[in-house]
């Protein structure tokens, strides 16, 4: 399927579900994929990328957001705080704050550079033992405790188990706060 096929079933699903025009953004997942085939969807127009490895985005990213200065590039893998410096340098979003360590780590080095990427708390919807995140019953608390650190919050990245129906992930999200004053949440 196509970036023009992909981004007419998005708009779509909005009009269907009485989203407005263009409040669903493409995070095209750039790891892995050969640079050719990332080239061409940046030729098309796709601006938002998501990778998985802070050493594969080092390896290609600053050329490219230097070629198109409107490329954003999200970190939706596990990021090691060993990486972090790096990463902060590199990403435009971490969708992936999901444990105590990092958001201290993250507010430390924030504070020093003066500067922070979109932050998002992964949430394991599913608490399925198997994937990373903040449990949906704990959420509320670690926002308190990252907002109490000063980190900049953007929203929630939920990660639905993949037998789950969108019902049920909709009764997940109504569970989950909203009265947060966030303007997104990433599904995956």
């Amino acid at each position: 399927m196509g970036l023009t096929e992909i981004k007419g079933r998005i708009t779509a699903a909005e009009r269907a579900y009485g989203r407005e025009a263009g409040s669903v953004t493409l995070i095209a997942v750039s790891k892995v994929q050969p640079l050719e085939r990332v080239k061409a969807v940046l030729d098309q127009g796709q601006r938002v990328f998501g990778e998985n490895y802070v050493q594969e985005a080092a390896g290609k990213w600053p050329q490219w957001c230097a070629a198109y200065p409107d490329a954003e590039v999200h970190m939706i893998g596990p990021l090691q705080t060993n990486k972090l410096k790096q990463a902060l340098e590199l990403f435009d979003a971490i969708h992936t704050l999901d444990r105590m360590s990092l958001a201290e780590k993250l507010a430390r080095q924030i504070q020093a550079r003066g500067a922070s990427p979109q932050l998002f708390i992964q949430v394991n919807t599913g608490s399925e033992p198997q994937k990373a995140g903040i449990l949906p019953e704990d959420a509320d608390a670690f926002i308190a405790t990252c907002r109490g650190l000063d980190l900049r919050l953007e929203g929630l990245m939920c990660i639905p188990p993949t037998t789950m129906i969108p019902p049920r992930i909709s009764r997940i999200w109504r569970k989950l706060p909203r009265a947060t004053g966030f303007r997104a949440c990433r599904w995956g």
